[in-house]
């Protein structure tokens, strides 16, 4: 007999990452095929920070481990799926993008940097890359044709949900290690983002090297913006 609580745990595995994409690529004779995602994009502060990993053709056991989007995944889970995936992948890597380099060439070209970074760190010739959103531009030995671009890709390949979990455990950590120097800013709690802890300090205390220049200024404008419509 199928209770209700197993239609349930059937319908949540079914929405979860899987390998669907990439049994598809190794049918095609794809053989090493990596997913890619970011995270920190949308922080005031601290590098954006991309994942690579690439699993091998083979059945995979997962146990009680959870791969998904990492934003869904609590810490406990992000740090025992991040564990198994690098047991268990057969190459991962991490790209970096500096505050400084972000300050200089904007958010969107910086990400593309971290992602070249984590994909050059497998040390693999790659035959494809699933990623999530949108493509990558100029990677060494890939054309466009070799990319294939998932809206909500970590919700649905395994692969780029494994390199959003890497790539979340490596800043949450970088991030604790900046908030030991600059405590005030609350980033152990807040990674970075621009929480009503983080927003009370900025102004209270402005900006570190460690803060996107563009991004807080141009949030406090709108702030700005809006509270001057609102005294019209």
């Amino acid at each position: 007999m199928i209770t209700h609580r197993g239609i349930k745990k059937h319908i949540l595995k079914q929405l979860q990452p899987n390998f669907s994409f990439e049994k598809a690529l190794w049918k095609k004779g794809y053989k090493f095929i990596a997913g890619v995602d970011e995270v920190g994009r949308g922080c005031f502060a601290g590098p954006v920070v991309a994942g690579c990993v690439v699993f091998s053709h083979k059945p995979y056991k997962l146990g009680n481990i959870r791969v998904d989007d990492s934003k869904k995944l609590s810490l406990k889970q992000r740090r025992e799926a991040s564990f198994w995936i690098k047991e268990n992948a057969l190459v991962w890597g991490i790209g970096e993008a500096s505050v400084s380099l972000i300050n200089r060439i904007g958010m969107g070209k910086a990400t593309k940097v971290a992602f070249r970074r984590a994909i050059k760190a497998v040390n693999k010739k790659l035959d494809f890359l699933l990623i999530d959103a949108f493509y990558i531009p100029y990677v060494r030995g890939l054309k466009r044709k070799n990319q294939k671009a998932i809206v909500d890709g970590d919700e649905k390949s395994l692969t780029i949900a494994a390199a959003s979990i890497i790539a979340k455990i490596y800043r949450d950590s970088l991030m604790k290690k900046l908030s030991s120097k600059h405590p005030k800013y609350g980033w152990t709690r807040n990674k970075g983002y621009g929480t009503k802890e983080h927003l009370g300090a900025l102004r209270k205390y402005g900006l570190t090297r460690h803060h996107r220049k563009q991004f807080v200024a141009t949030y406090f404008k709108k702030i700005s913006s809006s509270q001057a419509q609102l005294s019209v």
